[in-house]
């Protein structure tokens, strides 16, 4: 995606093969409104169909990744009738969809707090890595709300009773704890979040771009199927991977003793 779309909330940024996406609403700590939503899955949605990028990673400017819903949008919510609420929620669970199923591995570069929503988009990043100073908080129920939509999301990434105290008691926890729940994969001083970012996009362009996507759709599919169902389609995948060019040149390459052709290039 050498040149990409602009957009009013988001910033592009192509380095090579990756692609960075910026949450651009640093005056109100990157919250969501209709507009970033429905602009963060138009851009995953075209970002999933580019032969350009390989690897993607979100992150928020300044110094907040996501503050959920802001609060223009929630005063909005308040007036809406039931069909145009959820009208608006389907439009959420759109966008978190439309990261998680992304077949581009997406790195979340969690730079600050990350908060309802925005530890929603959190859990839909295949890596996340976090800053030592990020916070995390669900607060929805102190407000009278729930955190529904981020929640199918959540129950995949999270372990279970650790969620359990976090939604119902909306504790702000570290980036620390973050990583012992599951939440994020790992934690590193500020200085050397980008440091730890790059070597993460780095190893994964080392895969095979199919290899990678294939291997998303494994972890996304598999574990919800009955076993005979799981054995047949693993061993269909593996099949068509094997003989697939990709699979062709990365099996050569390794009896050749050399590097497949993808890998190799830097960030």
């Amino acid at each position: 995606m050498q040149n990409p779309p602009l957009y009013e909330t988001l910033k592009l940024s192509p380095r090579g093969e990756i692609l960075e996406v910026r949450l651009n609403r640093p005056d109100v700590h990157n919250a969501f409104n209709q507009t970033l939503v429905r602009e963060l899955r138009e851009a995953f949605e075209q970002i999933g169909k580019s032969e350009s990028v390989r690897v993607v990673i979100v992150t928020g400017e300044g110094k907040s990744f996501c503050a959920g819903a802001d609060l223009k949008w929630m005063s909005d919510m308040a007036n809406f009738t039931v069909e145009q609420n959820h009208e608006d929620a389907a439009a959420l669970a759109a966008m978190f969809n439309a990261v998680y199923n992304c077949p581009k591995p997406v790195i979340g570069r969690i730079n600050g707090a990350a908060v309802g929503g925005g530890v929603g988009l959190t859990s839909v990043c295949d890596v996340a890595v976090a800053a030592e100073g990020a916070a995390f908080g669900l607060s929805e129920v102190r407000i009278g709300l729930v955190p529904a939509v981020i929640f199918p999301y959540l129950l995949r990434k999270v372990q279970i009773s650790p969620l359990v105290e976090l939604t119902l008691t909306s504790e702000r926890i570290s980036a620390a704890r973050a990583r012992e729940i599951g939440l994020v994969n790992h934690v590193v001083p500020e200085a050397e979040l980008d440091a730890q970012v790059t070597k993460i996009a780095s190893m994964m362009l080392n895969a095979g771009p199919c290899a990678l996507a294939n291997a998303k759709e494994l972890i996304r599919l598999v574990p919800g199927m009955p076993l005979p169902q799981a054995n047949e389609y693993t061993a269909r995948v593996i099949a068509e991977q094997r003989v697939s060019p990709e699979g062709q040149e990365g099996m050569r390459a390794f009896l050749e003793k050399r590097s497949p052709s993808w890998a190799g290039k830097k960030p």
